[in-house]
């Protein structure tokens, strides 16, 4: 028989009464151990429903202002459509200021292609032209996690004769302020890749910064797939971690983890952006750039074909002129 879930004071969130992990407002069950969650009384409960602009391009899911439409993505330039959805169980919580000025990103893309290196057109950072910028928040999940890992791995340690012997351990792993992104219109690349500049601590209730027309990107998945996208991260994590600091020996392989969650917290952010395209030569490319630290940054730009053929060629011509002069002198 399921236990009832102990019901704290308003001021303090409810936790499971088995496992004391914390649970949030529409829970059905626990989130680490699946107790059933107590029956609310929603009869007075406000109805939730959001309208919001849906790319027809890369899916990301737009908040929609009628006083200001958007025509067209501001992720990747796809037309937009009008989309309502009832009581959405994501929403984001904080939002974490812009910091990063117009100005200032503009500088950091000059700044970025400058800096590609060789075999990019020399007149790329000239002849490049800024097409547009837009300041936008996309959205991710912050969590908190305690779990027991038990892993299993082969490794050179103890192997003796053999080249492998088998090895295997627990041990409690703490995860603090990971992210997951919840971004349709960013990549997984270009997400992580401006993360490390995010102030986790800095953010508001409000959106901060961004002009009169910022972007706001919204959650659209459930919270079951949100929690699924959550423990495959703290997998992979776990994985990494294990791989560096708890199997013996200097090479190792079939590494497998397993995972039983203590505690699972999870907070919603908007992450501030600013997405940029430039036209070079009449191809578009795109660019990334935190909204908190410009020297974030990741896009895409044009390779020269030209320099790679003249390195070839002139690679060529070496060794047929050290090949001349050992013909010769044999």
């Amino acid at each position: 028989m399921n236990e009832p879930i102990e019901v704290h004071p308003v001021d303090e969130p409810p936790h499971c009464s088995r496992c004391e992990s914390p649970l949030e407002e529409g829970d059905l069950r626990c989130a680490i151990c699946g107790q059933a969650a107590p029956h609310a009384d929603h009869s007075h409960a406000k109805h939730v429903s959001v309208t919001l602009l849906r790319c027809t391009g890369c899916g990301a899911a737009i908040t929609y202002d009628p006083d200001h439409q958007a025509p067209a993505c501001s992720f990747c330039g796809e037309v937009l459509r009008v989309e309502t959805i009832d009581d959405p169980m994501e929403q984001t919580e904080t939002y974490l200021p812009m910091t990063v000025s117009i100005e200032e990103a503009r500088a950091a893309l000059k700044a970025w292609l400058d800096s590609l290196g060789w075999f990019r057109p020399s007149d790329l950072s000239s002849a490049s032209t800024l097409t547009e910028i837009k300041p936008l928040w996309w959205v991710a999940w912050i969590f908190d996690a305690e779990a027991l890992v038990s892993w299993t791995a082969d490794s050179n340690a103890g192997a003796g004769r053999s080249a492998w012997a088998p090895h295997s351990g627990q041990t409690p792993l703490r995860f603090d302020d990971m992210l997951v992104s919840g971004s349709r219109g960013l990549t997984d690349q270009e997400a992580y890749a401006i993360t490390p500049g995010m102030q986790l601590g800095s953010g508001t209730d409000s959106v901060v910064g961004g002009g009169d027309q910022p972007t706001l990107e919204r959650f659209d998945v459930p919270r079951s797939q949100a929690r699924q996208q959550v423990l495959a991260a703290i997998e992979r994590t776990a994985a990494d971690r294990i791989r560096a600091h708890h199997i013996p020996g200097t090479s190792f392989r079939k590494v497998r983890v397993a995972i039983v969650l203590r505690r699972l917290i999870t907070r919603r952010y908007s992450l501030p952006a600013y997405v940029l395209a430039y036209r070079y030569r009449d191809e578009l490319y795109r660019v990334v750039i935190c909204g908190q630290n410009a020297r974030f940054i990741v896009g895409s730009s044009p390779f020269s074909y030209a320099k790679l053929f003249l390195l070839v060629g002139g690679i060529i011509l070496v060794v047929l002129f050290f090949a001349v002069i050992a013909a010769a002198s044999s």
